[in-house]
């Protein structure tokens, strides 16, 4: 059954029927709420959730519905629900995307995002993997002597289970630099971690075991595997502290050492430097970055995947997705971004 509502001087439709099989409405952007059409979405059928909600009382969409409340705490509580049937239609191996902007409400920063990201950890169905940090190089100017300009947003990247789809090669890797230099001179590579090795006070064993795995590192250095390595070892160096802490401290608790190898490639941090997209001639008022969408698709799903957004706005997620060779899935509220969407999607590559 379909509900036709006015939206505007348009129409939309509200689902209410039958579950359907997601395989059944790929590759479109389909008019409705996000919510209503999300019930319909079949369980765990979803590869990827990328969405950017309408922002709380930022931007005139077009209409009513999320974005619009009279409180934080109202709009919050209608988002959630959202996330939560997004969390049931994605897969164990799936992750879930959330980008939310903030907002001053009476002269202080709300921290909306963080507040619904705590939201939604409290029921314990999902588990926070990154905030990764948006940097706008070209963030709105503003006429404001008493605070800062604002050039950051959060991307919040959840998971159901810990079999999330995790391609960290795939992330930024234009950043990554080749190892090119392959040192076939032994005599000095690891020399002097065999010397502590020798002197210090790690059992026979451990030794033995430790001098094994030193031999293997080196062979990976000289034949480019690796750039270089780094290892420590019980009672000579100084314990692990930080976000390393547990799995390098109980390994050389357990085993007396550790090596900690070095690929070459350039470090993959929790933020993304991107401009605001321009606008001019787009017909939706707030479209982030392409770049950014792109590269969380490579992060986090596989060629062929399923990726869904059920904000869609003017579609830059399913573009993403289209431009990688993933199925998509959008949903929009607003005909009028439908088409842009559709529009769009046509025109990508």
């Amino acid at each position: 059954m379909e509900n036709l509502q006015v939206y505007g001087n348009l129409a939309r439709r509200t689902y209410y029927d039958d579950t359907l099989s997601i395989h059944e409405i790929l590759n479109k952007v389909h008019c409705s709420d996000a919510l209503s059409f999300l019930k319909r979405v079949s369980d765990n059928s979803a590869d990827l959730v990328i969405t950017s909600p309408p922002y709380f009382q930022q931007r005139d969409y077009g209409g009513g519905g999320i974005g619009n409340e009279a409180t934080e705490d109202e709009y919050i509580n209608n988002l959630v629900p959202v996330f939560n049937e997004c969390s049931r239609v994605v897969k164990s191996t799936g992750a879930i995307v959330f980008n939310l902007g903030d907002k001053y409400l009476n002269g202080n920063l709300s921290l909306i995002p963080y507040k619904f990201a705590l939201k939604v950890l409290n029921d314990k169905k999902v588990f926070l993997i990154n905030q990764i940090t948006w940097v706008k190089t070209n963030p709105t100017p503003r006429q404001e002597h008493r605070k800062l300009i604002q050039s950051t947003e959060p991307f919040f990247i959840f998971a159901k289970t810990k079999d999330y789809c995790f391609k960290l090669d795939e992330f930024l890797s234009h950043l990554n630099r080749k190892n090119k230099k392959i040192t076939s001179n032994s005599s000095k590579i690891g020399k002097k971690y065999f010397d502590t090795i020798n002197h210090s006070n790690l059992t026979a064993q451990e030794k033995a075991n430790a001098t094994r795995e030193l031999e293997k590192v080196i062979k990976e250095v000289q034949l480019g595997k690796i750039e270089s390595f780094r290892m420590k070892i019980r009672g000579i160096h100084k314990e692990a502290y930080g976000g390393m802490e547990g799995g390098r401290n109980n390994q050389i608790k357990r085993n007396g050492f550790t090596i900690i190898k070095i690929t070459g490639n350039a470090m993959k941090k929790d933020l993304i430097e991107s401009p605001v997209e321009i606008t001019k001639g787009n017909r939706h008022t707030a479209v982030y970055p392409l770049y950014i969408i792109q590269e969380l698709v490579k992060l986090l799903s596989n060629s062929g995947d399923i990726v869904l957004d059920p904000f869609c706005g003017s579609g830059t997620t399913c573009v993403a997705a289209k431009n990688l060779g993933r199925k998509y899935l959008g949903i929009e509220i607003n005909p009028e971004y439908v088409s842009l969407s559709e529009e769009r999607i046509q025109g990508s590559k």
